[in-house]
């Protein structure tokens, strides 16, 4: 694997980002988001809800997935302990 070399912390930034991802780079994503959730699932509730608007419903959503991080979060600190 090469060693790349920068002069400043913005040419190492710029050099993260794929401008032209081939099929490799989504299948290497795709297996990231994978393992990820196969380290730590997010469990959504079941059932059907209604919501009024695609924001309200969003942030049902990102309200579940905030309290999942708070839990992971809360979970570390009492191992540390």
């Amino acid at each position: 694997m090469p060693v790349d070399k920068f002069r400043t912390f913005e040419e190492a930034e710029r050099a993260l980002w794929n401008l032209r991802p081939d099929k490799q780079y989504y299948h290497r994503v795709m297996e990231l988001w994978n393992f990820a959730n196969q380290l730590n699932p997010i469990v959504y509730p079941r059932g059907v809800f209604k919501f009024t608007t695609l924001e309200e419903a969003n942030r049902h959503r990102e309200n579940i997935e905030i309290e999942h991080a708070q839990e992971v979060q809360a979970r570390k600190k009492n191992q540390r302990k």
